[in-house]
């Protein structure tokens, strides 16, 4: 009997990779209650899929930033001034109420032993954090390359993207090319995210007992919490002041046809298509929504800046790093641009946290154990997340568009 005839592999093959994740949560918590031997015996797994994440999100910062920017196309911006502007400020805006909710109904995460084995210095104030992110941003790139520092890599990353702007167009091919290649290993170790999730859950609740589970919902809850705020208050504020005019038809519609499909997908790139036909459907300008549903589902990721917001100061606080609110202001602006820069794949913005954690001097073994544990509550989370980033796209769209209507007809 071959491996692919197995009614295990069928199922395995057959089933999503949410449900796999999901299943991979239940099987570790079920574990850990049986036989707590076993599943600290587990913890190698979730080591494993910890260290392939760290060794993958060095490298696909450096290359997806230096690939956007290598092949963005000139003009295009000044066309989109106002739905850039849009993108931003709502992004902006996520993060803020990111860290205000955060400060307001502080996360802890446990990391076990990982914890006592690292010496760290925590930042006294903005004035450590913007020298720490100053000396970081002039690291040789190689040295940044090795060490994981982040802020380097995308400094680098964008220095180098500028550059290839104007080489030939088989360069930028290239570039392209690499971008894709590296996210596709990144695609192969999400799909061991169901043994990392069980290797990872089973072993820190044989650990830390069974109040981790209490902070894992908690931390949902105000992901979720901060997410459904931006969604319906947020957006419909922005939206208003474009259009001047009630904009919870636009948000409700927006809602109902962008973010129920890009829930059940986790995929803002999937969504495309859907977000055109919806545009059309709503007698948008075509020349507006054809270039801004994809920019949207590239740089337009209020979710992903909330994510990295929420889990950055959740790891922040668990390890009794004091931040001040210039901190806090400045980790909205960086959250802000690692969510224009979150990958296209399921999960990206998990990624870019250690981006966010090195401001405080987290170092990478940790801020990749806030991966996992993002991955394990992303069943739920990367929905929404999602669901959000894409009902946003058409939102704004939508005010930009019946903005100019308004002013054409004047």
């Amino acid at each position: 009997m071959t491996h692919s005839s197995h009614p295990l592999v069928r199922f395995y093959l057959k089933v999503g990779l949410m449900p796999q994740i999901l299943l991979g949560l239940i099987f570790g918590i079920i574990l850990a209650a049986v036989s707590k031997e076993t599943a600290l015996g587990m913890s190698l797994i979730g080591e494993l899929f910890i260290n392939a994440l760290k060794s993958v999100a060095p490298i696909l910062v450096l290359i997806l930033v230096i690939a956007s920017i290598a092949n963005h196309q000139q003009g295009k911006q000044a066309n989109m001034r106002a739905l850039i502007m849009l993108y931003l400020s709502g992004m902006i805006l996520a993060a803020l109420l990111a860290t205000f909710a955060s400060f307001l109904f502080p996360s802890q995460i446990s990391f076990g032993d990982a914890l006592a084995q690292i010496k760290l210095t925590p930042p006294n104030g903005v004035k450590d954090v913007l020298k720490t992110l100053l000396n970081k941003m002039i690291d040789n790139p190689v040295n940044a390359l090795v060490n994981a520092n982040y802020i380097g890599l995308i400094i680098w990353g964008i220095g180098i993207g500028l550059a290839l702007r104007h080489a030939s167009q088989a360069t930028k091919t290239m570039m392209n090319d690499l971008s894709y290649a590296i996210s596709f290993i990144v695609r192969i170790i999400i799909r061991f995210a169901p043994l990392g999730v069980f290797g990872l859950v089973s072993s820190t609740l044989a650990e830390t007992g069974f109040d981790e589970l209490l902070k894992y919902a908690h931390l949902l809850g105000v992901l979720v919490s901060c997410m459904l705020i931006v969604a319906l208050v947020i957006n419909p504020l922005l939206a208003y002041y474009v259009m001047r005019k009630n904009p919870y038809p636009l948000v409700f519609t927006s809602l109902k046809y962008s973010a129920i499909p890009a829930f059940l997908t986790r995929s803002s790139a999937a969504n495309i298509p859907v977000n055109i036909e919806i545009c059309k459907k709503l007698n948008m300008d075509e020349d507006t929504y054809s270039v801004a549903v994809p920019l949207g589902a590239a740089i337009n990721m209020s979710g992903a800046a909330v994510t990295i917001t929420v889990l950055t100061l959740a790891t922040v606080n668990s390890m009794h790093i004091n931040v001040d609110i210039y901190s806090a202001v400045l980790l909205c602006i960086v959250s802000s641009v690692c969510a224009c820069g979150a990958s296209g794949i399921a999960g990206g913005s998990l990624l870019l946290i250690p981006v966010a954690c090195s401001m405080f001097g987290i170092p990478n073994e940790i801020s990749a154990k806030v991966i996992g544990i993002g991955i394990a509550i992303g069943v739920i989370q990367d929905s929404v997340e999602t669901a959000l980033n894409s009902s946003s796209d058409v939102v704004f769209i939508g005010a930009v568009s019946s903005a100019a209507q308004e002013n054409g007809r004047q």
